[in-house]
């Protein structure tokens, strides 16, 4: 039957169980759609077989809460959700937020920080033998030994504190379902060490063969050489061909041991997991508390492949979806839409079709099919490899068969176009049916900086790349004679970037004549390379020293920089250019960023005159007018700006006034 799979124990008798073999416990709501973990880990097990119950955001405070289906058969699996619950909760400048788009109602606080430890630890207070098996985003990238950003320190690889007895890393499907049938089969959790894809802890090392060693935990919380070292080994071993066994040790006795990633699925695997019966929504039970706001965010996006080989330093995607792109046909995908299409709240409008990068629909090159990933270098960066296969006819195809769909007025592409891949592409003619049909107004793409010191460490192309994309955007535009515009996104802080390279990036705003409404902050998110150089100020890539902004007050220094045309950054704008050395971007020129401030030489004047009136008072020479004068001044003093405000409205008045008898 299609339904909701259970979320509690009435729920499971309408089903005719008695048990539910797993329990998926996950800090999200619970959402059926295939852009939510928790929707494929679980509809991909009930294909296989296995019975499933739900329970989403249990208060962690109450034993009770993760008890609802009674003990599981075969085990608890646990997940954050879709987010790590970290950035989850806080912001870059670890502010609590006010919203979390996958709790009913976007309420924040239905789950706790470190969710998938607290998760677990609850667990193991009522069931102390049932297996726990961790996967999501947050036990993925915290895999082995990390640097956590908001505790400011170096933790323990997460099946270190959260107990849980097995870790399915990447995106899950094989690995969770060979767990699954290793477990029903009767082999004990202790002994499930040859699933590739997991993480799992280990008393010793005779069954660990072929194996790389890293340096220990004590080692690399010690020493920020160490640890650089043995994040790049971990990061150079992310392919299912080329990666190898790694172990971490703590002690004697334990030793986290992570074995080589998931072959990736195949064009026919992604389908199937993509054809499981999904409801396509939030449970009902949530409706009364206004639904789920991140559904509505891709309720009508199509997903059609996964990984990236853009290599982005300060992206995890490396790490948790790999390199090497997996894809869905094309039929899957129309059939997905034209689904989607009978949905009585949809108005015509595809919001995107894509995935971490939406212009990536093949491998990079054919040698990754045989031989994997390239360990020593990367596909975009610096420049496109020789190798690479730049070809956008079979997302073209893909795009034309869905806006010729009945019922769809419109296909957008929202999520990340590669504009780097685009210009390496000689023919036009994706690029003008781009321009010509999937862009509203505007088109979003991420330079991220122009400072090409900094887009060397952020593992991007120097800025004429996008100077070179700008160029021929604008031309096709403009043989369509459309108006159309490009939003960067552009990051601040990142490391590598002094005072100097974020000015850099504020004179490029100027010249432009634009300044953009968000900006983002670098953000030191687990097993990232740029998080890796924020806690070691080394390049792991090359062990040579970068320049860490870590300062609050700079990098709110280098935040108002690329926002200096709003009023409230002015004193930080000013106080970044003397730092730079850069006096003569403040003034009247054209090529200022700020004026100076008429405030000041009023404040001064207003000094001046105030110090030769306390000394002609002291003479005894005060006269009625200087006594009015006095009066007014102390009355501007009271009433502070509002005054000044109030004079120049008046004085506005009068003009307007003389304009209309003219």
């Amino acid at each position: 039957m299609r339904d909701y799979l259970p979320i509690d124990q009435e729920d499971m008798k309408k089903r005719g169980w008695d048990q539910v073999d797993f329990v998926y416990v996950c800090g999200d709501a619970y959402v059926d759609h295939p852009s939510f973990g928790m929707a494929i880990i679980t509809r991909v097990l009930e294909a296989h077989g296995f019975r499933i119950g739900i329970i989403a955001q249990p208060d962690w405070k109450q034993e009770e809460s993760i008890q609802v289906f009674g003990r599981p058969r075969l085990g608890f699996l646990v997940s954050a959700g879709n987010m790590d619950s970290m950035v989850n909760h806080y912001t870059v400048s670890k502010k609590r937020r006010r919203q979390d788009a996958y709790t009913p109602g976007g309420v924040m606080g239905k789950r706790p920080d470190y969710a998938t430890v607290v998760y677990c630890n609850l667990i193991r207070k009522v069931y102390k033998q049932v297996p726990i098996v961790i996967g999501g985003i947050e036990a993925s990238l915290r895999r082995l030994a990390h640097y956590d950003y908001w505790s400011d320190t170096v933790k323990h690889s997460i099946l270190v504190d959260s107990q849980a007895n097995i870790l399915s890393y990447g995106m899950g499907e094989k690995s969770i379902v060979a767990i699954a049938e290793a477990l029903d089969s009767g082999i004990a959790v202790e002994d499930i060490s040859f699933v590739p894809g997991t993480v799992y802890r280990a008393k010793d090392l005779e069954g660990v063969y072929d194996a790389e060693i890293l340096p220990s935990f004590d080692e690399i919380k010690a020493d920020k050489e160490a640890y650089a070292r043995s994040f790049y080994r971990q990061y150079q071993n992310t392919d299912s061909i080329t990666g190898k066994c790694l172990v971490e040790p703590y002690n004697d006795h334990l030793y986290i041991v992570q074995n080589p990633p998931s072959e990736p699925l195949t064009e026919m695997e992604m389908d199937d997991v993509y054809a499981l019966p999904y409801m396509r929504g939030y449970h009902p039970s949530y409706e009364k508390l206004g639904g789920v706001p991140a559904l509505e965010e891709i309720k009508f996006s199509l997903t059609s492949n996964r990984g990236c080989f853009g290599g982005c330093s300060f992206c995890a995607l490396t790490f948790h979806q790999g390199r090497v792109i997996q894809v869905r046909s094309h039929e899957s995908i129309v059939e997905e839409a034209k689904e989607m299409i009978q949905d009585p709240s949809f108005k015509g409008y595809i919001h995107d079709v894509g995935g971490p990068t939406a212009n990536f629909r093949q491998t990079a090159c054919e040698k990754q099919k045989k031989y994997g990933v390239c360990t020593g270098k990367q596909c975009l960066f610096p420049k496109p490899c020789s190798n690479l296969k730049v070809d956008h006819s079979d997302y073209l195809k893909l795009l034309r068969k869905l806006r010729n769909l009945p019922g769809v007025k419109k296909v957008f592409i929202r999520s990340g176009i590669r504009f780097d891949y685009l210009v390496a592409d000689q023919d036009d003619t994706f690029f003008k049916e781009l321009c010509a049909y999937h862009i509203s107004g505007q088109l979003r793409v991420a330079p991220e900086h122009v400072s090409d010191a900094v887009l060397t460490k952020m593992g991007k192309p120097e800025n004429a790349v996008y100077e070179k994309f700008l160029k021929r955007y604008e031309r096709i535009n403009g043989k369509y004679g459309s108006k159309q515009f490009v939003v960067p996104y552009l990051m601040s802080s990142h490391p590598g970037s002094t005072l100097k390279e974020a000015v850099e990036l504020a004179e490029y705003l100027r010249d432009l004549g634009y300044m953009p409404e968000q900006v983002q902050d670098f953000y030191p998110t687990p097993s990232t390379i740029s998080t890796c150089m924020y806690y070691t100020g080394l390049d792991p890539r090359t062990m040579q020293k970068v320049y860490v902004p870590k300062n609050p007050h700079e990098k709110a220094m280098q935040r108002a920089l690329i926002q200096y045309r709003n009023p409230a950054n002015y004193d930080l704008v000013k106080e970044a250019l003397l730092k730079a050395g850069r006096q003569d971007l403040i003034g009247c020129g054209p090529e200022c960023l700020i004026h100076p401030r008429k405030e000041k030489w009023q404040q001064e004047k207003w000094d001046k005159r105030g110090k030769s009136s306390k000394q002609s008072e002291k003479k005894g020479r005060n006269t009625q007018k200087q006594k009015r004068d006095s009066s007014k001044r102390s009355g501007e003093k009271r009433h502070g700006n509002d005054g000044k405000k109030a004079g120049r409205t008046q004085g506005k008045g009068r003009t307007d006034r003389q304009r209309h008898r003219k």
